[in-house]
């Protein structure tokens, strides 16, 4: 179809760009064809048809519900990147957009400008919004690019997506209605053309063995983040077995790293805000089950009495609200289905977590079984009335973190985000901590509760992600591209699962499209030198940070014994990779940013010959590094606790501190919490160093 053509068609249908299809011309036709078909509105959707358009092609751009960018226009406005510098292209005109919403001062109505500590005058981005303001723009890239958008138009789940031979020929959406294209883009959180397009895809978590991962599958035994108190009775009668489990509770996993079909929680992210004017008080659901809050109440009880909640200040005084705690707005447990589950199934589980989460913002509000403070401190907070109004001002997106995940060629893995293994067809880059949330609650060995599956691992800097990561494997689908339910690990997808990331990949998915298009080849025979050339052209950054890529200060092979950098060190938490501070072994450190006392963990584990071993902890002095670090060595005659000031220089040298001598076996670890610690903690190295006789 050429592009005059495609004109004249768009016009026809133009009301789409502002209501469901249902609500066109009965005489409208009922096929549509153009050279790239996207389906999903999501932030990536929109930033490929955006891409699409702009390098001259046709495309119709299809959103199952009625509004465009994903999460990031239904509350989740806090932007996910340590390192913004990555942000190009369409995704960082995304946020200069947002910047220069925020710089007109009639964009503030209820609060100071100079007060919203994430505005900066001098920034060449904002990367916190309100949902509405990200809506508005994301409708705005769509209509300045001349894409034709469909909305209300979802997928025939079992036969929309029609194949000719290894060829996507067509969607066709439940009502009918045919999209015929040359090139295909899968932009949906649940990955939903894969199946009928053949793709090999999976869902879950992975063992650690298959990609000799370390963060993947089961995680119990080392789940301390978002933990539920300890002690906790699990029974619906205390004490009595025979009463049944409290809801939520299910069977016990499998050993820790193995494998299972899990999927981490689900919730909302609320905008809610403090502004009386503009606040909506939380009112019991129809729907509420109190039996639901048992674990939340016994939880309190058990000594976690703080706020479950987190929110992060957005302008205008409101919020993205997310999960904090053992137990908070993750619906732990009630999505396992979602990923493959038809329509019906996944409204009816998307109506259950709404439920479940406005149930639980009443309970904190006003259940006598909730501590006085918190009660008091959640009650004067509300959904925001200028934020979702079409939807009774309750996000129009759950948050689907995972669902199904390509298999390709290339599979990002843990080793991938580490930068152990450096991609050499980039086209977009991750800088994210692998977060997993929960997967599930088990009752534990001593009859307690206990979740299971959160794990947060640093990536120690930005990282590369591969073009064969988003398109399927050679002898599949020769055009389709898929930049959000891509090709990798369910630990590297904790990472890369960010709003940022999605639009970059959005962005490269449709450069890609288009140039297999005038190659006239499969998405898999494009060169990749020809993208990299038009990714470069159009402002992507496909180059890693020149600080992600210094050489290392002291090379760990020039050191005597057995050295464990913080590169091989099993990290909880958000640590954030650094190396402006030198001396340091290899090539940086992680640091805790202050910040998270309590929270950030690590162990630095060795394999060693039995023997005696002094054992040091690498950190040069500062003042601004952390007094009173507690460090445990576990050795051969149990574990001896230390506690460091790093702001004083080592006795040993000028960077190592010495933590003793000890005997050991066959293993020996050196366990590092910030919790207590007054200042920047340091992770670099350790050492253990054999003792002469």
């Amino acid at each position: 179809m050429n592009l005059n053509h495609f004109h004249i068609l768009t016009a026809a249908i133009l009301c789409v760009y502002t209501f469901p299809l249902e609500h066109c011309s009965a005489a409208e036709p009922t096929a549509r064809e153009a050279d790239v078909v996207i389906y999903g509105g999501t932030s990536a959707g929109v930033m490929a048809a955006v891409q699409v358009r702009r390098m001259g092609k046709s495309c119709v751009l299809i959103e199952p519900g009625h509004h465009l960018g994903g999460l990031s226009s239904s509350g989740l406005g806090r932007t996910d990147a340590d390192d913004t510098r990555v942000i190009g292209g369409l995704a960082r005109e995304f946020y200069k957009r947002l910047k220069q919403h925020y710089d007109r001062d009639e964009s503030w109505i209820y609060e100071d400008r100079q007060r919203y500590k994430a505005y900066k005058a001098d920034a060449d981005g904002m990367f916190y919004f309100e949902p509405h303001v990200a809506e508005k723009l994301f409708d705005q890239f769509a209509k300045e690019s001349g894409a034709m958008v469909v909305r209300g138009e979802r997928l025939d789940l079992k036969s929309g997506v029609v194949m000719q031979g290894r060829r996507i020929t067509a969607l066709r959406t439940e009502s009918g209605k045919t999209f015929k294209g040359a090139m295909f883009i899968d932009a949906s959180y649940e990955g939903d053309l894969l199946p009928g397009a053949g793709v090999r895809y999976t869902i879950g978590r992975e063992a650690n063995s298959l990609y000799n991962e370390t963060l993947n599958g089961v995680q119990a035994a080392l789940a301390h983040h978002h933990q539920l108190g300890d002690g906790i009775d699990p029974w619906n009668k205390p004490g009595d077995p025979n009463s049944g489990l409290l809801p939520g509770i299910g069977p016990k996993p499998g050993p820790d790293g193995s494998g299972d079909k899990r999927v981490q929680a689900y919730n909302f992210r609320m905008c809610l805000t403090d502004v009386p004017e503009n606040r909506i008080p939380f009112t019991k659901p129809v729907g509420y089950d109190e039996a639901r809050y048992e674990l939340l109440f016994r939880n309190f009880a058990a000594g976690q009495t703080g706020v479950p909640l987190f929110p992060t200040m957005m302008p205008n005084r409101k919020t993205d609200t997310n999960n904090r705690g053992g137990f908070s707005t993750d619906f732990i447990g009630a999505n396992y289905a979602y990923p493959e589950a038809g329509y019906a199934e996944r409204e009816h589980i998307i109506k259950e977590h709404e439920i479940y989460q406005k149930g639980l913002m009443w309970t904190l509000a006003n259940h006598p079984r909730v501590p006085v403070r918190v009660r008091k401190e959640v009650s004067r907070w509300g959904l925001a009335k200028d934020e979702f109004v079409d939807n009774g001002n309750w996000p129009h997106q759950i948050y689907v973190r995972e669902a199904r995940r390509m298999v390709a060629d290339y599979v990002v893995t843990e080793h991938d985000c580490r930068r152990r293994v450096v991609a050499n067809d980039p086209v977009g880059m991750g800088n994210y901590n692998m977060d997993s949330h929960n997967t599930g609650r088990y009752v534990t060995a001593e009859g307690t509760v206990k979740n299971e599956g959160n794990v947060e691992g640093s990536p120690r800097g930005s990282y590369l992600i591969s073009y064969r990561a988003i398109v399927p494997r050679k002898g599949e689908a020769e055009n389709l591209l898929v930049p959000v339910c891509l090709s990798a690990s369910h630990i590297a997808f904790g990472s890369i699962r960010m709003e940022p990331v999605f639009m970059i990949l959005g962005q490269s998915a449709g450069t890609a499209a288009v140039l297999s298009i005038d190659d006239k080849c499969s998405i898999q025979a494009l060169p990749y030198a020809e993208l990299a050339r038009q990714l470069r052209a159009d402002g992507q950054n496909l180059d890693l940070p020149e600080s992600d890529l210094l050489k290392p200060d002291r090379k760990i092979k020039d050191l005597a014994g057995i050295v464990v950098d913080d590169e091989d060190a099993r990290v909880r938490g958000s640590w954030r990779h650094d190396n402006k501070e030198k001396p340091y072994v290899g090539g940086g450190y992680l640091h805790d940013q202050n910040g998270g006392k309590g929270a950030r963990w690590a162990w630095f584990d060795a394999e060693l010959t039995p023997g005696r071993y002094e054992v040091r902890l690498a950190c040069a002095a500062r003042p601004d590094r952390a007094k009173g670090l507690k460090v445990v060595v576990t050795h051969a005659g149990g574990e001896t606790n230390r506690t460091l000031d790093l702001r004083k220089a080592s006795s040993t040298n000028s960077l190592f501190h010495s933590l003793g001598e000890f005997d050991f076996k066959d293993k020996g670890s050196v366990y590092v919490n910030n919790r207590g610690s007054h200042g920047f903690v340091i992770l670099d190295a350790v050492q253990y160093l054999p003792v002469k006789n």
